[in-house]
C-alpha cells in the first residue's frame, strides 16, 4: 500500500505561496515587489539565481513566455474569471480592450494601453498559482536588466538605434552587450526567442530608462465565481455545434485540440501535396531538411511529420482563411466539430461523433476492419475532447462535464509533466498520483501499458506503473521539494491529474473528495481511467529541460503515439460496447421492411 510522502510541504515555498494569498485578499492592489523576498528565499528551480546580482535569462525567458509581450509596458494587472466580475469592480467592457496573447500559456488577456491595464481571465486558484511567480520572476530579471544596462556606455549606444527604421544590433555592439550584461551568445539567442527582430531593441532601450513597478489586484476569488465562470463557458459549448453533447454517451478526453483530429479526419492525408508544396516553399523551422531526410531514410515517420506541418500551414497568414475553411468542411463530413474561442475560458472543445468515422480516412495506425467499422457505425457514442486546462481548473471543467452529460463511458488524459529519472520524448504512465491540491494519495487502475504506446513510439521509453505528483505551480518546486518525492519514487511531476481524479472521485461517491486520505478508485470505477504523460523537461538532471528547448517538432513523436494509444482504446471500447448492444437485441425483434403495396 502506498503512503502519502512525508514533509512534502516545504516551508519556503509555503511561506511564499501564503504571502501572496493573504496578500491577494486586500480590496486594493499590491506591488509585486512586497513579494520579491518570499520569492527570492523559495529558491524555485526555475529561479534559482532570483537572488543573484547576474542575470537568469533562463527564468526571464521562460517567464515572458508565458506573460504577454505588452507586459514591459503595464502597471495594473486585474484578474478576474469573467466579465462580470472585472465590470461589478469598475472595469466594464474589458472584452473590448486589446486582447494579446501569451506564446506558452493559453489565457484570455486584453489590454488598455491609456492605463496601461493588463485584464487575465482566471479559470481557478492555479492561475494565480502560475502568473503571481512568473510576474514576480519577470520583474526580479528585468530590473536586473535596467541596473546592468545603466552601469556602463552600452545603454547610449543602444538608444542611437532607431527600431522603426533598422532594429539591427551590429556585431560588435553585441559583443559589447554580451559583456555589458553578463551573458553569452546562447542568452541573446533565448532573448530573441522571446523579442524577435526590433522588439529586442525596443524592449532593451525601454529596460534601460526603467524599471518595473507592477500592481496587481485579484478582483474574484470566491469559488462561486470560478464555477460560474466554467458553467458560462459550457453554456456557449452546448449552443455551438449542431450535436446535443448533453443527450448522448461521452468519451472524455484532456489533450489538445490537433492530434486525435489528425488522427481521425484525413484531412492531412488529402492535402498532403499542399503541405508539403508549403514546407518546401516556406521552410518554417527548418523542416525542408526534415522532409528530405525522411523521404530518404524513414517514410515510417512521414505521418508525424505531415501532423505537424499542417499546423504552420493552417496558422500561415498567406493560406490560413482558404486552408481552415477546407479543414472544417472536411472534418464535418466525418461528424468533427470544433469549438474554438469559448467565452471566459481558453479552453477549446472537439466532438467527434463515432458513427460518422470514415475509415478509408482513419490514420492507418488506428487499425479498424470492416466488422469494427460496421459496429462503429450504429453507435450512438461522442468523443468530447478539451484543450487541456491548467491545474484546478481541470477539477472545474471536469465537474461541470461529468454533471452535464448523459454517461460517461471513459475519462482519457494526455500532457506534458516532468521527469526525474527519464528523458525528454520518454512516457510515463502512472497509477499513483499524489496531489498537492487535496493532499490526497490517489490508486487506480489506469487502462494503459507500456506495450499500449511503444510500438508507435521511436525515440522514447516508455515507463508504466509509474507514480506522479500534482504540484500547484511550475515554479512552486526546488530541489529539496522534488528529491523528498524521488526518494519515495515519485518520478512523474505534472499538474492535472489529480484535480481530474477528484473530479473522477466526486462523479462516482456521492460526496465531495476528502483531503489528506489514501484514495482507492480500484474498486467502483465504472468506466476507463487512462492518464499518459510525455516527458518534456528533466529538472533533476538539467540534461533537458523546458527553459532551453521547446518541445515543438521533437515532441511530435511522443505526442501521436500517446494520441494514437488513447484513440485505439477508445475505439476498441466502443466496438466491444456496440457488439454486446446487438447481442441483447432478439432477433425476433427486428421488424420486416414494409411493402410498398400495403
Amino acid at each position: 500500500m502506498d503512503r502519502t510522502p512525508p514533509a512534502v510541504a516545504n516551508e519556503e515555498i509555503e511561506l511564499y505561496i501564503r504571502t501572496y494569498y493573504s496578500l491577494l485578499r486586500s480590496s486594493a492592489p499590491i506591488r509585486l515587489r512586497s513579494l520579491e523576498e518570499t520569492h527570492v528565499a523559495m529558491n524555485s528551480h526555475l529561479h534559482y539565481r532570483a537572488g543573484e546580482a547576474e542575470l537568469d535569462i533562463t527564468a526571464f525567458t521562460y517567464s515572458a513566455l508565458r506573460l504577454p509581450p505588452v507586459f514591459p509596458q503595464v502597471s495594473l494587472v486585474l484578474m478576474g474569471q469573467m466579465e462580470d466580475v472585472f465590470r461589478r469592480r469598475g472595469y466594464a467592457g474589458v472584452e473590448t480592450w486589446e486582447p494579446v496573447k501569451a506564446r506558452a500559456r493559453r489565457r484570455k488577456f486584453y489590454y488598455e494601453p491609456e492605463r496601461r491595464i493588463l485584464a487575465a481571465f482566471i479559470a481557478s486558484v492555479s492561475d494565480i498559482d502560475d502568473m503571481i511567480p512568473a510576474m514576480v520572476a519577470y520583474q526580479i530579471e528585468w530590473n536586473k536588466l535596467h541596473d546592468k544596462l545603466n552601469m556602463n556606455q552600452v545603454r547610449k549606444e543602444l538608444d542611437e538605434i532607431n527600431p522603426e527604421e533598422n532594429g539591427y544590433i551590429s556585431l560588435e555592439l553585441m559583443e559589447t552587450l554580451q559583456e555589458a550584461l553578463g551573458i553569452t551568445a546562447a542568452d541573446v539567442r533565448k532573448l530573441t526567442q522571446v523579442w524577435p527582430g526590433a522588439e529586442l531593441v525596443r524592449n532593451l532601450q525601454l529596460a534601460g530608462r526603467k524599471r518595473l513597478d507592477v500592481r496587481v489586484n485579484v478582483l474574484g476569488g470566491g469559488l462561486s465565481d470560478y464555477r460560474r465562470a466554467v458553467q458560462h463557458w459550457w453554456q456557449k459549448l452546448e449552443e455551438a455545434p449542431p450535436v446535443d453533447v448533453t443527450e448522448r454517451p461521452v468519451y472524455f478526453v484532456s489533450s489538445n485540440t490537433h492530434s486525435l483530429i489528425n488522427l481521425m479526419s484525413g484531412f492531412v492525408w488529402a492535402h498532403q501535396e499542399e503541405i508539403v508544396d508549403f514546407v518546401l516553399r516556406e521552410n518554417p523551422e527548418n523542416l525542408a531538411e526534415e522532409y528530405r531526410r525522411i523521404r530518404a531514410e524513414d517514410m515510417d515517420q512521414f505521418g508525424n511529420f505531415l501532423y505537424y506541418s499542417s499546423r504552420l500551414y493552417l496558422a500561415h497568414p498567406r493560406y490560413r482563411e482558404e486552408a481552415e475553411r477546407k479543414a472544417r468542411e472536411h472534418e464535418e463530413q466525418v461528424g468533427i466539430y470544433r469549438v474554438s474561442n469559448p467565452h471566459c475560458l481558453d479552453v477549446e472543445a472537439d466532438i467527434i461523433d463515432l458513427s460518422r468515422i470514415k475509415p478509408e480516412w482513419l490514420d492507418p495506425r488506428l487499425g479498424l476492419s470492416a466488422t469494427d467499422a460496421a459496429l462503429l457505425a450504429q453507435s450512438d457514442a461522442l468523443i468530447f475532447n478539451i484543450d487541456y486546462p491548467l491545474g484546478m481548473a481541470a477539477y472545474h471543467v471536469f465537474s461541470q462535464v461529468s454533471t452535464a452529460v448523459e454517461e460517461l463511458l471513459g475519462v482519457y488524459i494526455l500532457g506534458k509533466a516532468a521527469t526525474l529519472n527519464g528523458r525528454v520524448g520518454d512516457v510515463m504512465i502512472p497509477n499513483v498520483v499524489y496531489d498537492e491540491h487535496s493532499r490526497n494519495t490517489f490508486l487506480y487502475r489506469n487502462c494503459f501499458t507500456a506495450a499500449d504506446v511503444g510500438g508507435y513510439l521511436n525515440y522514447g521509453t516508455v515507463f508504466d506503473n509509474q507514480k506522479s505528483v500534482t504540484v500547484r505551480g511550475t515554479f512552486l518546486q526546488n530541489r529539496e521539494f522534488m528529491h523528498v518525492f524521488y526518494e519515495e519514487g515519485y518520478t512523474d511531476i505534472e499538474m492535472e491529474a489529480g484535480p481530474y481524479l477528484s473530479g473522477i472521485y466526486e462523479n462516482i461517491y456521492p460526496r465531495r473528495y476528502p483531503v489528506d486520505e489514501i484514495v482507492n478508485l480500484f474498486i467502483n470505477a465504472p468506466y476507463d481511467i487512462g492518464i499518459l504523460h510525455y516527458a518534456s523537461d528533466t529538472p533533476i538532471s538539467r540534461r533537458q529541460t523546458l527553459l532551453s528547448k521547446s518541445m515543438s517538432y521533437f515532441g511530435v513523436d511522443a505526442t501521436y503515439a500517446t494520441s494514437i494509444a488513447v484513440l485505439r482504446r477508445i475505439l476498441q471500447q466502443e466496438i466491444q460496447r456496440q457488439s454486446r448492444r446487438q447481442s441483447l437485441i432478439p432477433s425476433t425483434s427486428v421488424q420486416k421492411p414494409v411493402s410498398t403495396k400495403e
